[in-house]
């Protein structure tokens, strides 16, 4: 590829650009630059997750609701 911006690329261009970093990644032999920090397994981490999920009272105005009431205001 002859650009040398990103900017400067076709979107043509820019999709073979992401399929070959895309390809590179999912290669068997390439280490991958994710590591883990914690020791827990990551199955554990997402039901801690779920458990501690904040579930709003019924009735409660969505999010949305609530960005136009202050919209609105």
């Amino acid at each position: 590829m002859a650009t040398s911006s990103i900017g400067n690329m076709t979107r043509l261009e820019l999709r073979e650009f992401v399929e070959e970093i895309v390809d590179e990644r999912l290669k068997p032999d390439q280490p991958t630059s994710y590591q883990q920090a914690a020791k827990r397994p990551i199955s554990e981490v997402l039901e801690e997750m779920e458990q501690l999920l904040f579930v709003p009272k019924p009735g409660t105005p969505s999010v949305v609701e609530l960005l136009r009431e202050d919209r609105d205001r």
